[in-house]
């Protein structure tokens, strides 16, 4: 075979392209890297196996900045941005051109955003399902917020425009509330907004007992610029985080992954500062409440100790006067029946007398004697029993009308 210099194969090589491909295609890609140089975005663009991670296919492209100009013109400046992310999945038309020095380029002249969003969705209804079996939605709601938010670690993008309406929101209040915030910058829209979240999120966590809550805020954007916020690893964070997450990443229709994790999801910055104001002032309401239940109760513990110490005073003031009248009203009935139980108690006293006397008369000897009984003595002495007479001893016996003299046989 006749060799062939290498600018007659890529001349050839020229042709062949040329030939085959007169038109513009569609080409669905994954673009692997960016780069810009004097207004012109140079891509890798790869296709990649469904389960694995290695590209099938790899191609350069350009997008020329008269391209550029005009795309970023249509689509809106927001969603150039959002679509030209490394990792992204777009839809590119393309012109295939073969170049004898420079080999195959792909010169691009206009993408189809909805492509990029279909994907998008379709792998978020997919993460959803996940976290739906993972029992991680609502996860980090169930934790309890406190009475008073106070201490606020806030996640965002120092220079956003959300994240200083936020601030401003809180610090012009009209209840006079304050707040310590601390900002862990973070990015917010682009590839690096998992990496970086999570980064901020390990380093609050550290300090966890430092905060009340965490507010993750961005300012408002195109649709593709939530595409970082639909992440399985954040939302799994997010979820399992220890304290109460509250959202405002600035949109108005669609809710993000991490939306349907946090604890609360509010639409803007703005509003998540109104969210915190409000938390705070239906806990002052509810002290405000107290307070005044607590004076209404004292007062009428006041007035009813009042009331009682009022009877008691009155007790005191008239309660001896009427134990005196009592006492002075028992003294003259006492009065009164003292003679009549003097005279009754001598009248029983006279008669227990009488009574004693006629014992005694009746157990006197003469009693015994006038009763028939006898007394007998011996030498003037009693003899109580049969022992004290001896045979042929002399014995008086006393009757109560005479004395007889008797001899023991």
């Amino acid at each position: 075979m006749q060799p062939i210099s290498l600018f007659e194969l890529q001349s050839f090589l020229r042709q062949v392209v040329a030939l085959n491909f007169p038109d513009a295609l569609w080409v669905r890609c994954e673009i692997a890297q960016l780069s810009q140089s004097r207004g012109h975005v140079y891509l890798e663009l790869v296709e990649k196996a469904e389960n694995d991670n290695e590209p099938t296919a790899q191609a350069s492209a350009v997008i020329w900045q008269s391209a550029q100009r005009r795309l970023q013109s249509k689509l809106g400046a927001a969603n150039w941005k959002a679509l030209l992310q490394v990792g992204t999945e777009v839809l590119l038309r393309v012109k295939v051109e073969h170049h004898e020095r420079y080999g195959l380029k792909l010169m691009v002249d206009d993408i189809d955003p909805s492509y990029t969003l279909g994907k998008l969705e379709q792998r978020r209804r997919q993460l959803y399902e996940q976290l739906k079996q993972q029992g991680l939605l609502g996860k980090n709601g169930e934790l309890p917020l406190r009475p008073v938010l106070q201490r606020i670690a806030v996640i965002s993008s120092e220079t956003a425009a959300g994240y200083q309406d936020f601030l401003q929101h809180l610090g012009e209040n009209a209840y006079g509330y304050t707040f310590k915030t601390s900002l862990f910058p973070a990015a917010m829209q682009g590839a690096l907004v998992e990496a970086e979240v999570l980064k901020q999120l390990r380093a609050i966590q550290r300090r966890v007992t430092a905060f009340d809550a965490v507010v993750l805020i961005r300012g408002g954007g195109a649709k593709l610029d939530l595409a970082g916020f639909d992440s399985l690893a954040l939302c799994e964070a997010i979820a399992k985080f220890p304290l109460p997450i509250l959202t405002g990443i600035g949109h108005d229709v669609d809710e993000t992954l991490v939306d349907l994790v946090a604890h609360t999801a509010l639409k803007t910055p703005t509003a998540v500062a109104d969210y915190l104001l409000q938390h705070n002032l239906q806990f002052e309401s509810q002290l405000l409440e107290l307070s005044q239940f607590l004076r209404y109760q004292a007062a009428e513990s006041f007035h009813a100790a009042e009331l009682q110490l009022s009877t008691c005073i009155q007790s005191l003031q008239t309660i001896p006067q009427l134990l005196l009248a009592r006492q002075q009203d028992k003294l003259q009935r006492l009065a009164a029946e003292l003679p009549l139980i003097a005279r009754y108690q001598q009248q029983a006293q006279v008669q227990k007398i009488e009574q004693l006397e006629q014992i005694c008369q009746l157990l006197s000897i003469e009693g015994t004697l006038q009763r028939g009984f006898a007394l007998v003595s011996k030498n003037g002495k009693p003899v109580a029993s049969v022992e004290g007479a001896l045979t042929g001893e002399k014995l008086e016996i006393e009757f109560k009308d005479g004395v007889v003299q008797s001899k023991v046989v």
